[in-house]
């Protein structure tokens, strides 16, 4: 049974975590992942929105499959190459996360472009805590995302955090009521969806960039980028319909 299920909802790929009963993480649900993520996308997706159908977004690894049915952090190669078809998907991807968002969950989370998190649900990176190390990139991100410091604290303390402490560090970009956690998430799939499809993809590589070479390995592609921009029908429209009836006036198509 597929612990990942997905559809498209518009131009809004719908990936929906659901291995029952908290999406913990192993071997197979990161393949359904992947395997889902590449789904929506060759289904033609302008945007992914990942969330879960569980109590919990994800609380962490599927501790009873140590040692026996995983085997991913052993594989160096293996690791990289699901991070990368992850946080490298070519259109922009928004993050719902409630309940538990923990260890590997916060992890997956952290692949995405945009997080945004019911106001109750707990986060943390938690692995110290039955002594293992985060294995899908979870301290770097952080550290990307609200410096050092704050990186080693999370992951050597192993505490559980509220969402709006990891708003106010930058961790994450939005709290919402529980309640509208489905709605304003889609909002902002939508958003996207409707948006400049190459060239939101173009700020996502220049933003990836100079996450993992910082500011000179951006740079240092940034005409590349923009040459890719440039032959696209969407910067044409948007150009057009600027001089014809104002700006943000563009309806794109996502070619």
């Amino acid at each position: 049974m597929a612990t990942v299920l997905h559809e498209m909802d518009g131009k809004v790929g719908v990936v929906t975590l659901a291995k029952p009963p908290h999406n913990l993480l192993d071997d197979q649900l990161i393949r359904d992942l992947v395997g889902a993520y590449h789904a929506v996308v060759a289904a033609g997706c302008r945007a992914i929105l990942l969330r879960s159908a569980m109590r919990h977004f994800c609380a962490g690894a599927e501790m009873a499959s140590w040692g026996t049915g995983t085997k991913l952090h052993t594989d160096q190669a293996g690791l990289e190459a699901i991070s990368r078809s992850l946080e490298d998907v070519p259109v922009p991807t928004v993050a719902a996360v409630n309940g538990g968002v923990l260890g590997g969950g916060l992890e997956l989370a952290l692949t995405c472009d945009m997080i945004i998190a019911a106001n109750t649900a707990f986060l943390g990176q938690v692995e110290v805590a039955v002594g293992l190390l985060p294995l899908l990139g979870g301290t770097q991100r952080i550290a990307q995302r609200a410096g050092i410091a704050r990186a080693k604290e999370i992951a050597m303390l192993g505490r559980r955090h509220t969402p709006e402490a990891f708003e106010r560090w930058g961790i994450i970009n939005l709290v919402v009521p529980e309640a509208e956690l489905g709605a304003s998430s889609m909002t902002m799939a939508r958003q996207l969806a409707a948006g400049p499809t190459k060239v939101i993809a173009g700020v996502k590589m220049q933003a990836n960039l100079q996450a993992r070479g910082g500011v000179a390995a951006a740079d240092a592609r940034q005409v590349e980028i923009n040459d890719m921009i440039w032959k696209t029908r969407d910067r044409q429209r948007g150009a057009d319909a600027f001089f014809a009836s104002g700006p943000a006036t563009a309806v794109f198509e996502g070619d």
